[in-house]
């Protein structure tokens, strides 16, 4: 698996803490170069000088091509790991929908579109989509979030089955809590249903490299996820009554 990374370029957006800033730590000890992009300038200097990276600040649908020239022109992982924990229903306002879909969704679509030429050329490049478990299963009191967390999963699942035999390798982390700042902002929805099985972002990081090494596309930091993705499917109307019962006590506030 270290052939995998070492002396790879990579990119990992929303690296100034949390997820982001594990996954960064982790490819450059693994002996990759490092972009580390954060909306906050500070936050991304620092891990960058932590790790002996490359700080490139900003917007991350908009910091490809400035990355791209800071790896000497050439990326071979993209880690689209920045979002966005939108809570609310259906009577959220336009401009919260709106924002969630542009960073949890069409970010990954924009990164896409500026790697995949370069890398179906080549044969090779790899897509990290950090989604999360509410893209497999769901979250109470945040429909923005799990709306464009299905959404984003369903882009990876699409370049992958499109594009594998061509060399791309995709992995979607669907973890579920993670001990992080986007953790503590869920409130008291984070609390019933996250935070009693929170990781560290470390985790996530070392789940991914497993499921690098494995070559899997689904990296489930939480494993018993894929026990709560199988029932789902397999009695949905069984596992909507379940997840309502949560929706109940969330709402009583027991």
């Amino acid at each position: 698996m270290v052939e995998a990374v070492q002396d790879a370029g990579v990119i990992v957006t929303g690296a100034g803490g949390g997820i982001g800033a594990a996954l960064a730590r982790r490819f450059a000890a693994a002996g990759a170069r490092v972009v580390v992009n954060d909306l906050d300038a500070v936050k991304a200097k620092v891990v960058a000088d932590e790790i002996g990276g490359i700080a490139v600040p900003g917007d991350a649908s908009a910091i490809v091509a400035e990355a791209r020239d800071a790896l000497g022109g050439t990326v071979d992982v993209y880690c689209a790991n920045a979002g966005l924990a939108s809570g609310g229903t259906e009577a959220a306002d336009d401009k919260v929908w709106a924002l969630a879909w542009d960073v949890n969704v069409m970010a990954h679509v924009r990164a896409a579109n500026e790697l995949l030429p370069a890398w179906l050329e080549r044969g090779s490049g790899r897509f990290v989509s950090t989604v999360s478990a509410a893209g497999l299963l769901t979250m109470i009191g945040a429909a923005p979030y799990a709306v464009t967390k299905h959404g984003v999963y369903a882009f990876a699942e699409w370049l992958s089955l499109t594009y594998r035999h061509r060399g791309l390798k995709v992995h979607a982390i669907c973890p579920q809590g993670v001990r992080t700042d986007m953790l503590a902002a869920t409130g008291s929805a984070g609390d019933l249903v996250l935070q009693p099985t929170a990781i560290e972002p470390e985790d996530v990081a070392d789940a991914l490299f497993a499921g690098i090494e494995e070559d899997r596309f689904l990296i489930l930091p939480h494993p018993e996820v894929a026990g709560y993705y199988q029932a789902r499917a397999t009695d949905p109307d069984r596992w909507l009554t379940n997840m309502n019962h949560i929706q109940q006590k969330w709402e009583s506030g027991q």
